[in-house]
């Protein structure tokens, strides 16, 4: 482990005054956001449109690069306990079994924080690290107003919450995206994600310590431990004839998608054939928005910057953005920030992008959108050095160097 990144924050900064600042979005991004904000002497609101805090049972992939800013927060031990940590034995296949390559697992270093989470476990971690008054939930905003000196929000029924800056963490479909940028459709991809859990009592022979990857023509299939082994998380990726809505939840048949998989290696087979229910989601990101900030509203995690899920960065990227936009407002003067949201959306814009592009860079490799599979399979290979640079990243120092730019 990282002796820099595993001290944590001080959680008080008591020598300047204390912004007052809502979040709009009680998912990872948005309750990460929170925590690493209050860890800094923030004073934080979050307001979820949803009756409960929660998420439907599905995983979420944790990669080094944001499992050292939940370390620095001091939530190293609960990701530890419900977390599942996948290690060396993880690997890429083509469709029939055959071996491809390892996958990385690892930082430069050697540091192997990678984990399968249940996402309903890490938003369980991170609103229980947060004081009680912090989240309130039944709040679906409906619009937003700012002065120079203040920033307003209003949500259905007429309640009203204001503060010195709103951070919209509301997801691909954000309400408060359309004050900062202009209008734009979500980017379809042709595909829809069939995902679930499978009890571990039910694969009794299915490897906990691994994350497994099937490559096929325009689909692929994969499987990762969550909840410390207990769960096995399965995605099958294949084609859509159709636009569909995005959603976590739409229902999906599991006898069309055992179909989609029949003739494929037979681990996959004895894995679907377990399944009883399963869920579909549609494949959306976004072309790179113009801007993310507008005066004392910015934007965070896929509000800003949703992205296919084929590096696994969808949340690791809102985290990095929430300890970036901690960090730079910890350095910056009340007077400063509408400056500060500026240099947080300069910091993090040109990384994200490139996350975006690598996922969908990453899609075709997975699809086989290749004549000679060898040169994809030599390019699956040899994208560990990718990888690695991903999970080396350290948003921190960068964010302080982009606070001191301010002064």
């Amino acid at each position: 482990m990282n002796a820099r990144a595993s001290k944590h924050f001080s959680r008080v900064m008591m020598t300047r005054p204390q912004l007052n600042i809502v979040i709009i979005g009680g998912g990872i991004g948005g309750l990460f956001a929170a925590n690493a904000l209050v860890a800094h002497g923030f004073n934080v609101s979050v307001h979820e449109q949803a009756p409960a805090l929660g998420e439907v049972g599905a995983g979420v992939f944790l990669t080094p690069n944001s499992v050292r800013q939940l370390q620095r927060l001091g939530l190293a031990a609960p990701v530890e306990k419900w977390g599942a940590r996948v290690g060396k034995a993880s690997h890429y296949f083509r469709h029939d079994g055959a071996p491809i390559a390892p996958v990385q697992v690892t930082d430069t270093a050697g540091w192997n924080a990678t984990f399968g989470m249940h996402r309903a476990d890490l938003v369980d971690i991170l609103a229980n690290a947060l004081p009680s008054a912090v989240v309130h939930t039944g709040h679906r905003a409906t619009g937003f107003e700012q002065t120079d000196e203040i920033a307003r929000v209003t949500f259905a029924g007429g309640a009203v919450a204001e503060g010195d800056i709103v951070i919209a963490a509301d997801g691909i479909h954000s309400e408060l995206r359309r004050y900062v940028a202009p209008p734009s459709r979500p980017v379809f991809h042709g595909s829809v994600a069939y995902r679930g859990l499978l009890s571990r009592e039910r694969l009794p022979h299915w490897p906990t310590d691994r994350w497994q990857m099937w490559l096929g023509k325009g689909k692929h299939f994969l499987s990762f431990p969550v909840r410390a082994g207990d769960l096995i998380n399965y995605v099958g990726f294949v084609p859509a004839d159709a636009e569909m809505k995005e959603s976590w939840s739409a229902p999906g048949d599991p006898d069309v998608l055992r179909r989609e998989f029949v003739g494929w290696d037979s681990r996959i087979g004895t894995l679907l054939s377990k399944v009883d229910r399963t869920f579909r989601w549609a494949l959306y990101d976004r072309e790179p928005l113009p801007a993310w900030t507008r005066g004392r509203l910015t934007l965070l995690g896929d509000a800003a910057h949703p992205m296919l899920p084929h590096l696994g960065q969808g949340a690791n990227q809102s985290i990095e953005d929430g300890m970036a936009l901690a960090t730079i407002l910890s350095l910056t003067s009340h007077a400063n920030v509408p400056a500060a949201l500026l240099a947080y959306e300069r910091l993090r814009r040109e990384r994200v992008a490139a996350v975006q592009r690598g996922a969908r860079e990453n899609g075709m490799r997975y699809d086989s959108s290749y004549a000679d599979l060898g040169v994809r399979d030599a390019e699956i290979s040899a994208h560990a050095a990718f990888r690695r640079r991903l999970y080396d990243h350290d948003v921190v120092p960068e964010a302080r160097a982009a606070a001191a730019s301010l002064s």
